[in-house]
């Protein structure tokens, strides 16, 4: 059987995975390792993987459907494909904060696999990923027990580069959710779409998710990671957020995208 490497980056969150060409068709045991490995890390790095768009795609499949985004304009011949770019004649960056990606969906996606083909030189334009396990855990037994009895709004708000329609896609999620494979609590409110937990006022809503949202940026919860020419990260959208920092203006970045549809619960 082969047999993948799997280096954990950090103790909380992160590792890289060697030994594998995602190019080629992968054997269920070596799918099954990788799984593994991004469930337990929550998310996972390749390195040197210079894939068509066509083998990005198959690699994502091994592990759900591909998601198409309802609000971002995709890659012209693959919908399963999001262009992220950046240059010097750019106004703003996708990711630019802490984020989970589509959380205004009713049923949010499983993950992300992020492929970059240009990187901006002298190690710019890193993504950042926060462990919301770790996030849920640090937090105190009183504030734990609070939290899990509460629901909250997640809409798409005003963003650049998202199709703005009249009524803005919304949903509601539990503010600590359980991850439906590992079984491990989570936060789960991201200042990019979450707008007010439903049963408090709006000062406390406010208070309390201003709280979260500086709570998540511990560097003890993180993970950074400095791309190289074909890198891949694959992340788990359920226990992760992150944040593509923009510190290379007007260099350029530019990949792509595959998004993997969520589970509907059963």
């Amino acid at each position: 059987m082969n047999t993948i490497s799997v280096r954990p980056v950090t103790p909380t969150i992160g590792a890289e995975i060697t030994g594998v060409d995602l190019r080629e068709a992968l054997s269920d045991p070596v799918i099954q390792q990788i799984r593994e490995a991004w469930l337990q890390h929550q998310v996972v790095f390749f390195r040197d993987q210079d894939l068509t768009h066509e083998q990005h795609i198959a690699f994502a499949a091994n592990f759900g459907e591909p998601h198409i985004h309802p609000t971002v304009r995709h890659h012209p011949e693959h919908p399963e494909i999001l262009v992220i770019h950046a240059d010097e004649n750019s106004k703003s960056v996708a990711g630019d904060g802490w984020h989970t990606d589509v959380s205004f969906e009713q049923t949010p996606p499983t993950g992300s696999i992020l492929r970059l083909t240009e990187v901006p030189p002298d190690g710019g334009g890193a993504t950042l990923f926060s462990s919301m396990y770790a996030a849920y855990e640090a937090l105190s037994p009183a504030f734990q027990s609070f939290l899990q009895q509460q629901v909250a709004l997640h809409r798409l708000g005003n963003l650049p580069g998202h199709r703005q329609d009249e009524t803005p896609p919304s949903a509601f999620h539990p503010v600590i959710t359980t991850h439906p494979e590992t079984g491990r609590k989570a936060l789960y409110v991201n200042q990019g779409f979450t707008k007010q937990i439903k049963d408090l006022s709006r000062e406390e809503s406010k208070a309390v998710l201003q709280y979260l949202y500086r709570h998540i940026e511990n560097p003890n919860f993180h993970v950074r990671f400095h791309w190289l020419q074909n890198s891949i990260a694959m992340w788990d959208n359920r226990c992760v957020q992150h944040y593509a920092t923009w510190d290379y203006f007007p260099a350029t970045r530019h990949g792509y995208r595959v998004t993997l549809r969520g589970i509907p619960s059963s």
